[in-house]
């Protein structure tokens, strides 16, 4: 932490002017900008000071929105996320129009209303050399793109990957009537449907890991499957037992024919030795 100069004091908290709402250090805020147009900054304040005229400033570390970095916004792009920059800088407390929160990437994702104020940061982000720390994240569908929770995706039951019903010539109300989904890969089209439910949003964790809430499948869904598997069950020893009747009919039959085809070359061989008889008597004579 920077020391604080002569004259000046560091403060535990500042009240937002005009509100009640009050901000320490480690808060994340919106910042007024210059250009009246544009969406208020965001920043986390580092540091509040107050002079002897008791003039507040914070110290404030920076977020930027993807199309204020070096590489634009790119597909997978959340519209609340927010790269936490090593631009450091001193503002006025009077800039400060509100407050708001950053979550972590996970956290993000598990909440179920996203309000004006909620905001998402995965990445770090070097303003210098718009490089991104971490440089590799996890990549999903055919697209081979980072997940965007904007986006809706869908899990194959199959491989586990997660894909964009638009890779996959889908609608997005198509998809969200699939109760099973399996991948061009996995299985022909005509497999794409079955009984139960899937989940609809990638864990951040891990490609293709299914959260516990979404992957449980209904009772009702569980006894309709172990009736299922009785019934094929039941078939396959059905299946068995006429296979090894055929087999045994099978096997009858070449021993039958074996046991003739012998029996018949013994009487060949008789013949053949009677009618060689016949000739060297003939032959004597």
């Amino acid at each position: 932490m920077a020391k604080t100069k002569p004259g000046k004091k560091d403060v535990d908290s500042y009240t937002i002017k005009g509100t009640n709402k009050i901000v320490r250090p480690g808060d994340c805020v919106l910042m007024r900008p210059s250009d009246s147009d544009k969406p208020p900054y965001v920043a986390r304040v580092e540091k509040i000071e107050a002079d002897h005229r008791n003039n507040v400033k914070v110290r404030v570390r920076w977020y930027y929105r993807p199309e204020e970095s070096m590489g634009g916004r790119r597909q997978f792009h959340g519209a609340k996320e927010l790269f936490l920059s090593d631009h450091y800088d001193v503002q006025s407390a009077h800039t400060i129009e509100g407050k708001c929160i950053v979550h972590t990437f996970k956290n993000y994702t598990k909440l179920e209303n996203v309000g004006a104020e909620d905001y998402f940061c995965r990445f770090e982000y070097k303003a210098a050399t718009g490089g991104f720390t971490p440089d590799r994240v996890a990549v999903y569908c055919k697209c081979e793109m980072p997940y965007n929770p904007d986006d809706l995706m869908v899990q194959c039951e199959g491989c586990k990957d997660w894909f964009h019903p638009s890779c996959m010539g889908m609608t997005i109300e198509e998809a969200k009537k699939l109760e099973r989904f399996l991948c061009s890969d996995c299985s022909d089209d005509d497999a794409k449907r079955s009984l139960n439910s899937i989940p609809v949003s990638p864990s951040v964790e891990a490609k293709g890991i299914v959260s516990d809430s979404n992957s449980r499948w209904s009772s009702q869904s569980a006894e309709r499957d172990d009736g299922l598997v009785m019934m094929h069950a039941v078939e396959v020893l059905v299946f068995l037992r006429i296979s090894c009747s055929i087999v045994v009919v099978l096997l009858n039959c070449t021993v039958q024919r074996r046991y003739s085809a012998e029996k018949h070359g013994r009487y060949d061989k008789a013949v053949q030795s009677a009618l060689a008889d016949q000739d060297t008597d003939a032959s004597c004579i």
